[in-house]
């Protein structure tokens, strides 16, 4: 006996308060009982440590539970047989959070992750083994209302600007020059600029694009913020021409960016960083934070 999920939506992705629709599919070579058919729909925010930072905050593990969004459990259908061959049930389900709380974008990050799952269970008759089918669906949140975005922002980086670097002599003397069209993100945009290489007293090797999460998990004990990369454009490759326009250009990936998020027990933030690369290895990096927001299907029409 087989059971599969199959969702209306084929792009599995749904605003809280609507319904999740499809149908449940079971096939059997011959006549079948069972003890009913169950559906349940879980989401939960879950959060951990690094290695490097356990033992620091004994209290953290408190907060650090998970955190439960949505929890349902219904009834598809009693006890009864299935006819050999294909049977299909319809449902449909209201995706609703828990009193008290409320629903965030999917997000699949490091320390941080947020999910939502449909799970079927199949009960059946006693020496026969129950059988489960879990599927994941995303959720996007409904924009706030119509966000302004904050006007290009232009960036200079000479040895002075470099921070963390004591002896700045040994720095060699360069000067790059940029712009970013706006530290304000729609998500479904790539995030655009320009870079342009004035002056570098040394060869370049490489020149990168960063994109990285900021997660951070804690309560009012402690909190621990980590660091880690989601993707490395690279931009510009060996000995770039001199007063040449170099552009920026990076698509924000699924699942693993999401709105900016900042609640009382985790915040879910993104940077980006341009990173030079030279000859001697040393590194000229410039941290640009980000703010990534939605936007509806309407304002996206009167953008055009």
């Amino acid at each position: 006996m087989d059971l599969d999920i199959k969702l209306k939506r084929a792009n599995k992705v749904y605003l809280e308060g609507e319904n999740l629709t499809g149908l449940i599919v079971v096939d059997c070579k011959n006549d079948s009982k069972h003890d009913g058919i169950f559906l349940s729909v879980e989401a939960t925010v879950n959060m951990q440590l690094s290695s490097k930072n356990v033992g620091l905050f004994e209290a953290f593990y408190n907060s650090a539970r998970p955190i439960p969004l949505i929890s349902q459990y219904v009834e598809v259908a009693r006890s009864g047989k299935f006819l050999g061959g294909r049977t299909e049930i319809p449902f449909e389900v209201l995706l609703k959070p828990k009193q008290g709380r409320t629903c965030y974008e999917t997000y699949h990050g490091v320390f941080i992750s947020i999910q939502y799952y449909l799970k079927c269970e199949l009960k059946r008759p006693l020496l026969n083994k129950d059988i489960q089918k879990v599927v994941e669906f995303m959720v996007e949140i409904p924009p706030p209302p119509k966000a302004i975005k904050i006007p290009p922002i232009k960036f200079v980086l000479t040895p002075d600007s470099l921070q963390n670097v004591k002896d700045k002599t040994r720095v060699p003397k360069f000067r790059i020059s940029g712009r970013i069209d706006s530290t304000t993100c729609y998500i479904w945009e790539p995030f655009t600029g320009e870079l342009i290489i004035e002056h570098c007293e040394q060869m370049i090797k490489s020149i990168e694009l960063q994109l990285v999460r900021v997660e951070t998990c804690g309560c009012a004990e402690g909190y621990a913020c980590e660091v880690t990369e989601i993707q490395n454009i690279q931009i510009g490759d060996g000995e770039v021409a001199r007063n040449t326009v170099i552009p920026i250009y990076m698509v924000f990936p699924r699942l693993f960016t999401c709105p900016t998020l900042i609640t009382n027990n985790f915040k879910i933030e993104f940077e980006v960083k341009i990173v030079v690369i030279l000859e001697d290895n040393h590194i000229i990096t410039e941290n640009i934070p980000i703010r990534i927001i939605r936007y509806s299907s309407d304002e996206l029409q009167g953008t055009k």
